[in-house]
């Protein structure tokens, strides 16, 4: 490939980056899809850029690139500035995250994002928000005020960049992003941009682009499904109710309380002959409320109060159960319904209407944008990717081998204990204690511990501290965003050896970068899905679409987190670092055959020399 067909803002290109711009320039050219399984550490930000980027130019298309992280919002715009530098051309980018994450109004950090939405629609349109009026005309054209911030956001700005020129300006970041993303070749933004529906409608025509002409980058595109199936999930519950009720009497809708009492009592209804939870149809629900009163009227009534009431405090519980009574009448198909009770002092119910079927969001985005490049270090099977997500046979699959010398990685499976529900015992925790504490002493160095959930990791804890005299940092259940990078920080800053615990699908399994830092990786157990209610309808939907039911449903979600965390230890290549799998379960095929082919696993009891030949 010629240079000056892509923009390489760096002075060396590895093998693996060369041959990803050659693909995704290939999948570009026949408006194909490209699916992308890269390893962690590789630079696949700009090896999707740099080919993206002179295209979309030469076509007039635009880019989105989507990210469910905000440090990648960073690298990509880093990326950006970067190559304007280097290539002297002229591109817009427009970074953007959620408009509540962007709005400069008092206390709406409290508000859902369904009643934000709303909240902010009723100021704009009583042309209450000074920001907004600072910003937009009333023919929504810019402001002389915003012509200005404009012209100070030619250069690629991160979106707290945004956000400060939007507060030094009384303007509104959010809006100010969307201007500049008419003029944008490039635009980053979370998922939902494109994949909910409403608001990829209601972002393009204020943006002025169309779909057909928008070149979609997916990044860490393993979570895309989970994304796109919370995206069309709603839940509701008899702790909603109880604050929504509370509202009611605040302002004195006795006509509310009662209908909301209709509401509680027919939730009790479903829930009352199962001890845990239950799959239920859509009418076992309504029917319960039509019992009473016409549950269509209850949802127009509970609508009309419940705006009332967030005008007036910004939020409302009563409309949130509202808008839940109107989604819990949608499709059957693609979807399940659960009811769920726990008792916690007092009895407590859960209501959930679950999208299984992430396609239902993406197929309609993948079917009419022009190309899309889906990229992640845990993108195995890519066909499983290809068809969860509806994009048919129109669609290139790619697997890359690390760049980074085999030698500096230790991929090893210990078959000595296991985390399996039925065999979980205080013993069997001071046996993983007890090679946990082998692996720290001999990789002399900090090491990373990931296991299924919070309560085994506090267990087996337990017997850790007894054997290890190393530090030990461990993951807490809600730490904030400050916390975490307190917590890591400590964690990488340390003088000596120490340790650091977490939850494979917590907030240290997934996104950490610290190069040169991990020795080892330790994966114990396996974070499979509990087989619960929801479980069970996934395996039997993906049995029903594509007679792989088990697989996409149960054990490579699970395979995929344990990937993700095993790629927190090889970072660059330099990086030297043992990834140890410590469950027999490993061994059994429907598992080991998940693993890429590259990694070359090795199976030992007899660990300690293996991990000892490796150290060197």
């Amino acid at each position: 490939m010629e240079s000056s067909e892509i923009y390489f803002p760096y002075e060396k290109i590895r093998n693996v980056q060369s041959d990803m711009v050659a693909d995704v320039l290939n999948s570009l050219e026949k408006k194909k899809h490209i699916i992308m399984h890269a390893p962690t550490g590789i630079g696949k930000t700009i090896a999707s850029l740099a080919p993206s980027l002179p295209f979309a130019m030469k076509k007039n298309l635009t880019i989105f690139f989507l990210t469910s992280r905000h440090t990648q919002h960073k690298i990509v715009v880093d990326s950006l500035k970067q190559i304007k530098q280097k290539f002297n051309i002229d591109l817009g980018c427009a970074d953007i995250i959620g408009k509540k994450a962007m709005c400069l109004q008092n206390n709406v950090e409290i508000m859902q994002s369904g009643s934000f939405h709303e909240y902010c629609k009723s100021l704009r349109d009583e042309n209450k928000c000074e920001f907004y009026t600072n910003t937009r005309k009333q023919n929504l054209q810019p402001t002389f005020e915003a012509k200005e911030a404009l012209e100070r956001m030619k250069e690629p700005l991160h979106v707290q960049d945004v956000i400060e020129i939007g507060k030094n300006m009384s303007l509104c970041p959010y809006e100010l992003a969307v201007l500049s993303a008419s003029d944008a070749k490039v635009i980053v933004a979370d998922y939902y941009y494109m994949f909910n529906t409403s608001i990829r409608n209601s972002f393009l025509l204020k943006a002025k682009k169309e779909l057909q002409n928008c070149i979609l980058i997916v990044d860490e595109a393993h979570n895309l499904p989970s994304r796109a199936r919370e995206l069309l999930t709603q839940s509701t519950s008899s702790n909603l109710i109880e604050y929504a009720m509370k509202e009611a009497q605040k302002y004195e809708y006795p006509e509310t309380a009662a209908n909301l009492h209709i509401i509680e009592e027919a939730l009790f209804a479903v829930a009352k002959d199962i001890d845990s939870e239950a799959i239920i149809s859509k009418n076992d629900f309504v029917d319960q409320i039509n019992k009473i009163k016409n549950y269509d009227t209850v949802v127009s009534e509970l609508l009309f109060i419940g705006e009332d009431i967030r005008d007036k405090q910004k939020r409302s519980f009563v409309l949130n159960i509202a808008k839940f009574l109107e989604a819990w009448l949608g499709p059957d198909k693609g979807f399940g319904r659960i009811v769920s009770k726990y008792s916690d002092k007092k009895i407590k119910i859960n209501l959930a209407y679950r999208c299984l079927d992430p396609s239902i969001a993406t197929k309609e985005v993948f079917d009419n944008c022009y190309s899309s490049i889906l990229m992640s270090g845990t993108l195995t099977p890519t066909e499983m990717y290809k068809d969860i997500l509806g994009l048919g046979n129109n669609v290139i699959e790619k697997e890359y081998k690390s760049p980074f010398p085999k030698k500096n990685r230790l991929n090893l499976i210990i078959p000595k204990t296991t985390t399996k529900f039925v065999e979980r015992s205080h013993k069997q925790y001071s046996e993983i204690a007890s090679v946990c504490s082998d692996v720290i002493k001999i990789v002399n160095g900090k090491t990373a511990i990931f296991f299924p959930s919070y309560d085994l990791m506090q267990n087996i804890n337990e017997h850790l501290k007894k054997v290890c005299n190393n530090p030990i940092f461990m993951e807490k259940q809600r730490m904030i965003k400050e916390e975490k990078e307190n917590m890591l920080a400590s964690f990488r800053n340390h003088s000596g050896n120490s340790v650091l615990l977490g939850v494979s699908t917590g907030s240290f399994g997934e996104g950490i970068d610290m190069p040169n830092v991990l020795k080892a990786v330790v994966i114990v157990g396996l974070p499979l899905q509990k087989p619960d209610a929801e479980t069970k309808l996934l395996i039997e939907y993906y049995d029903d679409k594509f007679e792989r039911g088990v697989e996409y449903g149960y054990i490579l979600p699970a395979i995929t987190k344990c990937l993700q965390n095993a790629g927190r230890c090889i970072r660059s290549e330099t990086d030297k670092g043992a990834i140890i799998f410590l469950d027999e379960r490993y061994t059994n095929r429907n598992y080991y055959e998940c693993f890429p082919s590259e990694w070359d696993m090795e199976v030992e009891l007899n660990y300690e020399d293996v991990l000892k030949k490796f150290i060197g």
